[in-house]
C-alpha cells in the first residue's frame, strides 16, 4: 500500500494552524508564511490540507507521553497504568482518579483535538467544493471535525465551539458551549458529509485510510447513542450493517483484528495509521511527536525482566504501561469466554509460564520479593509489542518502529451500538440479532431471540466490556450508563467529580470567557 509521509506536509499546512483557544500565535509573525488568501488553490493543495487533519490525529493519539488514546483508557477498570508508581505521573494520576486541571496529558490532548479541529475548519472554509474531488475533501473535514468535537464533549462536557477559525484576539475568547448545541451542529455536518463521501469499497488501496460514508454514518450513530436518541441511532447504524459483506464485516481470524494483517480491513471503520517504514534508531527518532510510528505500543509493552522470556510468545519487551486488571480477567472467566477473543486480548500468569515465560519479581534490600506496581496476574495481548508488528531490519531499533494502528471504530462496535439502540428503543428482538453476531465470532452461545429488554441490556454491558477491552471505551460506557460509581468507587472514583476530565488550567487562564467558576464539578 502506498504510504503518505504526512509529516513531510507539515511545512505546508502547519502555517495554517491556529493554536487551540489561545492568542499566543499573534505574538510572532512567522517568516515565509503562506497567504491564507491564496492557499489552498489547487486540488493537490486541498488534498494536502485535509491530509494535515489525519496527521494531527496521528499525532494526538500517539504523541509520546501525551496520547489521547491511552488517556481515554486509563480511568477504566480493564486497564492499570502500570510501569512504576513514579513513572509518568500524569498517566498515573489519571489512572488513580487524581485528576487535576494542570495535568499535562489532559492539557496536551485538549490542544491536540483543537489543532485537528482548526485544520478541518481551514479545509471547510477555504476549499471550494467546485468538483467531486473537492466535495469529498470538505466532507472528510466535516466528519473528522465531528469526531474530534465528539471526543472533546465526551471527555470534557461543554467546550468552546469553533466552526470558523478566529481572525482576531477577541474571537479566541469563547465560553463553554452547551454540548446539546455542539451535537446539533455535528449531526448536521455529518448528514451533509454522508451525502458526499464514497463507500469504503470505492476507495483505492492507497486511500483506504480516508473517511468513507460508513465512517461518517458510524460516527453519527455513536453521537445519537450518547444522546440516547435510540431510534435515530439504530436507523443510521443499520445502514452500515446493511452493507455487511460488501463494505464491512467481522474479521474471521480474531488474532488479526488489532494486528497489521487486519489493518484497514473488513472490520475497520475508522483507524489512525502508523508506519514502520521510517526505520528509526535512537538518533533520528522524532521525540515530541514528530514521528510516524506508534511509540505507545512500546510504552505499553510488558516490561522485562519482570516478564522474562517474552520471545516464547513472540513479544518484544516494552516499558511496562497498560497492565490488565484482575477485573477484566474475572469478566472473561465469568462469561466463560476462553476462546479466540480471550487469547487475542489477555494471557494469565499461569498461561504465560506454561508457554515458556517466567515472572521474575523485584526484590527489596533484604531480598524479599516486591509486588510489581499495578500487576494483577495478567499480561495484555491486544495491541502488545509483537515482534512481527515492527521493523527488525539491520540498524533499526524495533522498539521505535511499531506500525500498529489504533482502531477508533470497528464493525463489532457498530453491531453492539445498534444492539443497544434497538434494545433501548424497546426492540430487543432486533438488538439480540446484532449482539449474537459478535458472540458467534467469539465462540459464545447465542442468546434467545425472545430475550427481555433487561436481560439484553446486561448482556450488552458485558459484551462491550470484553469485546472492546483496552480500546478506550470502558470508562466512558460506564459513565453514560450511570454505572461508574457502582463499578469504580473502590478504585477512587467519586460521583459528580470524575465523570469528566477537568478543563485545562491553561485554558481557564488564557480564555477570558471562561473562569474558575466554569470548571467541571469537583476540580
Amino acid at each position: 500500500m502506498k504510504r503518505y509521509n504526512i509529516f513531510n506536509l507539515l511545512p505546508v499546512f502547519m502555517l495554517l494552524l491556529l493554536p487551540a483557544c489561545s492568542d499566543a500565535f499573534l505574538e510572532v509573525e512567522p517568516a515565509g508564511r503562506l497567504s491564507s488568501d491564496v492557499y489552498p488553490m489547487t486540488d493537490n493543495e486541498a488534498f494536502s490540507t485535509v491530509i494535515g487533519a489525519y496527521n494531527l490525529m496521528q499525532w494526538n493519539y500517539g504523541r509520546d507521553w501525551n496520547s489521547a488514546w491511552f488517556a481515554k483508557n486509563l480511568p477504566g477498570d480493564d486497564c492499570n497504568a502500570g510501569s512504576s508508581a513514579s513513572d509518568q505521573p500524569p498517566y498515573q494520576n489519571l489512572d488513580d482518579f487524581k485528576n487535576e486541571a494542570d495535568n499535562t496529558v489532559v492539557t496536551a490532548i485538549w490542544e491536540g483535538f483543537y489543532k485537528t479541529i482548526n485544520q478541518c475548519n481551514t479545509v471547510i472554509a477555504r476549499v471550494e467544493p467546485t468538483n467531486a474531488f473537492r466535495e469529498q475533501i470538505v466532507a472528510e473535514a466535516k466528519a473528522i471535525r465531528a469526531w474530534n468535537y465528539f471526543e472533546l464533549v465526551v471527555l470534557f462536557g461543554d467546550v468552546p465551539f469553533f466552526t470558523e477559525n478566529p481572525t482576531s484576539v477577541a474571537e479566541y475568547h469563547k465560553p463553554r458551549t452547551p454540548k446539546a448545541t455542539i451535537y446539533a451542529q455535528l449531526e448536521t455536518d455529518l448528514l451533509e458529509a454522508i451525502a458526499d463521501l464514497p463507500l469504503k469499497s470505492a476507495l483505492s488501496a492507497e486511500h483506504k485510510f480516508r473517511v468513507s460514508k460508513g465512517t461518517a454514518q458510524s460516527i453519527l450513530g455513536k453521537i445519537y447513542l450518547y444522546q440516547q436518541k435510540w431510534g435515530q441511532a439504530h436507523a443510521v447504524l443499520s445502514q452500515v450493517i446493511g452493507t455487511q459483506g460488501t463494505q464491512y464485516g467481522l474479521e474471521a481470524n480474531f488474532g488479526n483484528v488489532w494486528r497489521r494483517a487486519g489493518a484497514l480491513g473488513v472490520e475497520s471503520v475508522f483507524e489512525v495509521l502508523y508506519t514502520d517504514q521510517e526505520g528509526y534508531d535512537w538518533n533520528n527518532f522524532g521525540w515530541g511527536g514528530a514521528h510516524e510510528s506508534n511509540i505507545h505500543v512500546q510504552l505499553m509493552g510488558p516490561r522485562a525482566p519482570f516478564f522474562s522470556n517474552l520471545a516464547a510468545i513472540g513479544i518484544i519487551p516494552g516499558w511496562g504501561f497498560n497492565l490488565p486488571t484482575k477485573a477484566i480477567g474475572d469478566a472473561f472467566n465469568e462469561m466463560g469466554d476462553n476462546g479466540a477473543r480471550y487469547r487475542a486480548t489477555i494471557m494469565s500468569e499461569a498461561e504465560f509460564i506454561a508457554a515458556g515465560g517466567a515472572i521474575v519479581a523485584d526484590e527489596d534490600d533484604d531480598g524479599n520479593p516486591v509486588p510489581a506496581h499495578d500487576y494483577e496476574g495478567y499480561l495484555r495481548i491486544k495491541y502488545a509489542t509483537h515482534a512481527s508488528e515492527t521493523n527488525t531490519s539491520e540498524g533499526v531499533i524495533p522498539e521505535l518502529n511499531y506500525a500498529i494502528n489504533w482502531r477508533l471504530i470497528r464493525y463489532a462496535d457498530v453491531l453492539l451500538m445498534a444492539a443497544e439502540a434497538y434494545n433501548e428503543d424497546n426492540k430487543p428482538e432486533l438488538g439480540v440479532v446484532e449482539l449474537n453476531k459478535v458472540r458467534a465470532r467469539a465462540g459464545l452461545d447465542l442468546l434467545p431471540l425472545a430475550i427481555s429488554q433487561t436481560d439484553l441490556r446486561e448482556a450488552i454491558i458485558k459484551e462491550r466490556q470484553l469485546e472492546l477491552a483496552f480500546e478506550a471505551s470502558r470508562f466512558w460506557d460506564l459513565v453514560r450508563w450511570g454505572k461508574a460509581n457502582e463499578v469504580l468507587s473502590s478504585l477512587g472514583f467519586v460521583a459528580n467529580k470524575h465523570e469528566l476530565f477537568p478543563i485545562p488550567q491553561t485554558e481557564i487562564l488564557s480564555n477570558n470567557a471562561i473562569s474558575q467558576e466554569d470548571q467541571n464539578p469537583g476540580h
